[in-house]
């Protein structure tokens, strides 16, 4: 039977057809028309992966497709912009801390080789990508393991971007206190409401996260991630800046209540002795010169901390359905630049740090500086800047979380704004829930950062694409295949050591220093 003209119209875009064919014969190229005048699922196919579009077809052969009025439209730099904001986060804060437990060469060897299975895992996803037509992490996992692979990789992106929202509205909570109370020079001890942490957050999560996490789609935030990435490049220049200001050994600033505040959360592993006055007393070990390389008890959460600080791969398959006129290569250089970009960043940040306060440095840069100067105007600044940059970067990393549920809750759904909303909604109040009412979430950002990271960087990408890619273009002994099971195995090993040395360390006494990141 003949397709009737506005069936032709819509095959013509490369919408509404069947994809029977497709799971028949998988893509090796990117097709053109074929002689029917019909489209298989482009790799670059701007309606591809969309928010709650069903990839696969119904049990009656019919794949409905939703949000067919959108387009990609995002630019190269705007996606550059929104990937790199998705990778950058709280993590550089305690990336100093870090090197301090590790010494420089031993921190920059695990910082490349993070950064580049970073990248070589989100090579392996857009490739898994181009072959089935598929933009949606979770439905990656359907494709290659049925629903419980699709559930997994829900699971694993929904903990992860809880944690990681998590940390950062509890930067809000514990930072902006101190900052507005340093404004205005207020008494730390008044119950004055505007220094009240809990209330803070709320507010800040109400009038600036929920409205940006309510936008459609998710290239709108490509401004302010652009914003939020100037901020840190701020922090960044004035902790090089403060490198040349700040002798060392530092003087404390004496009778200061707020100091005296902030030296609790000082982990002590050996480091400082902490007495009724509040100062810091150094022990016996040389605390100005760097050490290149460094192994004691905190040197085990380093590995999790930077895992922690690459994960944007969420986010890369959203990013890549909103990109204008993409292609697999076009992406991978998104996602390169964005990495090549933030490892910059984070080993100045890191190096800068650490070579201003050495030993003494916090597992929270920037509460090392307010030991010196609470009422620096500069440092007051900077964290007006980091606080900027983690609230704008929230409604990022909430997106990726509302596609994973709406995948597993809701997956025959169309695009509905009462449930968009509602998500959201939802996330953030049980968020700031989380931030307010936990007594200490700091030690479960550990755990996430051990088990949900190396899913998500490492076994998931590595099995899905042995799983999707056809075993007539790569056999199991070919070389992408065996460097990708060695990839799923790396992932497996990192898991294990990093949970295991995060549980010696908690039974030993050490579980408060798993927050230092």
């Amino acid at each position: 039977m003949e397709p009737t003209e506005s069936e032709m119209a819509i095959l013509s875009n490369g919408k509404g057809h069947d994809l029977e064919d497709d799971l028949a014969m998988p893509m090796k190229t990117l097709p053109e028309e074929d002689q029917n005048g019909t489209q298989t699922v482009r790799f670059d196919d701007v309606d591809g992966g969309l928010e709650s579009e069903e990839f696969l077809p119904n049990a009656d052969g019919e794949k409905h497709i939703r949000f067919k009025d959108f387009e990609g439209k995002t630019s190269f730099g705007m996606s550059v912009f929104n990937l790199g904001n998705a990778i950058m986060g709280s993590g550089i804060l305690g990336l100093a801390y870090a090197m301090a437990n590790t010494g420089i060469l031993l921190f920059l060897f695990l910082l490349t080789a993070v950064a580049a299975l970073s990248s070589y895992s989100i090579h392996l996803l857009l490739k898994s990508s181009g072959i089935v037509g598929i933009r949606a992490y979770e439905e990656l996992g359907n494709r290659a393991f049925g629903t419980p692979g699709k559930m997994a990789a829900g699971i694993a992106i929904t903990l992860q971007n809880i944690g990681a929202m998590s940390s950062y509205l509890y930067i809000v909570k514990s930072e902006l206190p101190l900052v507005i109370q340093a404004f205005l020079r207020a008494d730390p001890n008044s119950d004055l409401w505007y220094l009240n942490g809990n209330y803070l957050v709320i507010m800040v999560s109400a009038s600036i996260i929920l409205p940006l996490a309510l936008m459609k789609q998710l290239g709108y935030l490509g401004y302010t991630s652009g914003f939020s990435l100037s901020c840190m490049v701020f922090f960044l220049s004035a902790v090089i800046y403060k490198t040349f200001q700040i002798p060392c050994p530092f003087e404390e600033f004496s009778a200061n209540t707020t100091a005296a505040h902030l030296s609790l959360n000082v982990s002590g592993h050996g480091r400082h002795d902490y007495h009724d006055n509040g100062l810091v007393h150094e022990d016996d070990e040389s605390h100005c010169s760097p050490r290149m390389i460094n192994i004691n008890s905190q040197t085990a959460y380093t590995v999790p901390i930077l895992a922690f600080a690459f994960v944007c791969h969420p986010e890369v398959l959203p990013i890549y359905t909103e990109l204008r006129d993409p292609t697999q290569k076009k992406m991978q250089k998104v996602s390169n630049i964005s990495i090549l970009v933030m490892y910059s960043m984070y080993f100045l940040a890191a190096l800068f740090g650490y070579l201003t306060f050495y030993g003494n440095v916090e597992p929270e840069l920037l509460h090392t500086y307010s030991r010196i100067d609470p009422y620096d105007t500069l440092i007051l600044c900077v964290r007006v800047a980091v606080l900027t940059a983690v609230t704008l970067t929230v409604p990022i990393v909430l997106f990726p979380v509302r596609r994973a549920i709406q995948h597993m809750a809701f997956p025959k759904k169309s695009f509905n704004w009462l449930r968009h909303v509602a998500i959201a909604v939802v996330l953030l109040t049980i968020i700031n829930m989380l931030v307010i009412f936990a007594p200490n979430i700091l030690g479960i950002f550990g755990i996430i950062g051990a088990t949900s990271a190396p899913c998500l960087i490492f076994i998931f990408p590595a099995v899905f694409y042995i799983r999707i890619v056809p075993k007539e273009d790569e056999p199991m002994n070919s070389v992408p295949k065996i460097l990708a099971a060695c990839f799923a195995a790396l992932g497996v090993s990192f898991m294990v050591m990093s949970l295991s040395f995060i549980l010696i360390d908690w039974t030993a006494g050490g579980g408060q220093a798993a927050g230092g990141h």
